[in-house]
């Protein structure tokens, strides 16, 4: 299942300037695994904004749930959801 996923990241400005280097951090490594794992399969940046689009690969909303609270950064953002589906005159629907 293919879901598309807005997230927007508003780390509280008063902390610790060493928690969040090591929350940037670690919220990279885990967006490279997961993108490794083919599960992240598209991260946009949105130009001006501590944003993101991206396009997730799943087998259920419970796993992309799952994922996105396992997010380190994931209690500092706002998520927007939409689930994915093939459009007819797309060249992939094409065959």
């Amino acid at each position: 299942m293919l879901f598309h996923v807005r997230m927007d990241v508003a780390i509280p400005r008063d902390l610790d300037p060493a928690v969040r280097d090591e929350l940037i951090a670690t919220e990279k490594a885990r967006a490279l695994e997961l993108q490794r794992e083919g599960t992240w399969v598209h991260l946009w940046r949105i130009v001006g904004h501590y944003s993101n689009f991206s396009v997730f690969d799943v087998g259920s909303t419970d796993e992309l749930h799952e994922l996105l609270w396992s997010l380190p950064l994931f209690p500092f953002m706002t998520v927007q959801v939409t689930p994915l589906a093939r459009h007819p005159s797309s060249l992939a629907a094409q065959g």
